[in-house]
């Protein structure tokens, strides 16, 4: 008894699977150590054959060298694309990371294992609360979506634009700081402007020691307005699931 096996697919298959994988073990919300691995690769392998009818009719099946410099570049690619989309998604948890250092925060900071994050109380509730939002409102279907057209436009066994991944990678960079900016900016003007009442009552009144008031004051204002920006995170998180899904594109 002979089972026929299709080598050309099963070859397509096993590069699309490299990039998955690669891509998901980078990429949030997929990233968080919360999933096991071999879950995710799984998904990578499932998202592979279902991508399978667009990439291997124009695979052309390689030797053994070409077919191992394939694989590399299928990794170098996943783990390029992942890194884009972890970057765009940097900007909550560095706007978590702006609250916590001009609210008095920072102190408080500590390590989580889970999504590898280093930072004090905001700086983890933004990067969950973004992930929740992923989840929640389909945004990671948008990067998933951005991941499997990138086989349109790099086929399996292309080499990727350097110049133009790095030219992508450096705006989504700046845009990262800027939206980190955007997003924490409203409240760091708030508290930005409490340290210069405080300084002003100081002057007027040195025995009061309104800087020894100030950071409770601060903390409190931090918790009162931040319910604003906490507030604004579902809009922002699909606007990064977009941004994210474009520059996937962008990138290749």
């Amino acid at each position: 008894m002979e089972i026929p096996v299709n080598l050309a697919w099963l070859e397509a298959v096993m590069l699309a699977g490299v990039r998955m994988v690669s891509f998901l073990v980078i990429a949030p919300p997929f990233s968080y150590n919360a999933f096991p691995v071999r879950i995710k690769v799984m998904l990578g392998i499932g998202l592979a054959i279902a991508v399978s009818p667009a990439t291997v009719p124009g695979y052309v099946p390689l030797d053994t060298a070409g077919y191992v410099g394939a694989l590399t570049m299928e990794l170098l690619t996943g783990a390029l694309l992942g890194f884009l989309v972890m970057v765009v998604f940097s900007a909550i948890q560095s706007a978590g990371n702006l609250i916590d250092l001009f609210g008095g925060f920072q102190l408080a900071q500590a390590f989580d294992p889970q999504s590898m994050v280093n930072g004090a109380q905001f700086s983890r509730l933004f990067q969950m609360t973004a992930l929740a939002l992923l989840f929640v409102s389909d945004g990671y279907q948008l990067i998933l979506g951005g991941l499997t057209n990138s086989f349109s436009a790099l086929p399996l066994g292309g080499v990727i634009d350097l110049a133009e991944s790095a030219e992508t990678l450096m705006a989504g960079v700046t845009g990262m700081f800027l939206s980190a900016v955007q997003i924490a900016g409203p409240l760091l003007v708030v508290l930005f402007l409490a340290d210069i009442g405080m300084g002003l009552l100081t002057r007027v009144a040195p025995a009061l020691n309104a800087f020894a008031l100030g950071f409770p004051l601060k903390i409190l204002l931090t918790l009162i307005f931040s319910a604003v920006v906490f507030l604004a995170l579902p809009r922002i998180v699909a606007s990064l699931a977009d941004q994210a899904s474009r520059m996937l594109m962008g990138a290749v």
